[in-house]
């Protein structure tokens, strides 16, 4: 199984907009992930993301090129003070490739837990827009396969 992490982009102020959508720039770094993550032609059967704005057309962005084989679908329990203990009972029986858009602290404390270790202090820096690849073996140990963070990718002017 494989799991790709994904923080959502840049987004908003609350007091410029109250949902806190995308940024420019925040679409922009997301739309430059997903053209990558296309190059490298995995196999992604879902998209799932928070009920957050940010974390919606984060994953709406990345589906428009990834195509996942079953779509985007909203989840609920993976907004940033969540747990991540029924994620992480879930995601041990999970047969299907996804990608998983959240926030932090959220994404720290679930890569921590699918590693073993206790949820502080986190194991990655995740950025805005960057993705962390896992893959879990036959006998259900997590390993983190790559870490892309979204300035390895230049943006074109």
């Amino acid at each position: 199984m494989q799991l790709c992490l994904v923080q959502h982009g840049a987004a908003k102020t609350e007091a410029e907009d109250p949902q806190r959508g995308l940024t420019e720039k925040g679409r922009r770094t997301v739309e430059r992930m997903a053209a990558f993550l296309t190059s490298l032609a995995f196999s992604l059967d879902r998209i799932e993301h928070s009920e957050k704005l940010r974390a919606r057309q984060t994953a709406e962005i990345l589906a428009a090129q990834l195509q996942p084989r079953e779509g985007t679908v909203q989840i609920p329990g993976i907004t940033p003070n969540d747990d991540v203990e029924p994620m992480v009972a879930r995601l041990a029986k999970e047969e299907k490739n996804i990608m998983l858009v959240g926030h932090l602290p959220y994404l720290n404390r679930l890569v921590a837990r699918l590693l073993g270790l206790d949820v502080n202090p986190a194991v990655l820096q995740f950025q805005m827009g960057g993705v962390v690849r896992m893959d879990r073996d036959d006998e259900g140990q997590w390993v983190v396969r790559w870490v892309l963070p979204p300035e390895v990718l230049r943006e074109r002017t």
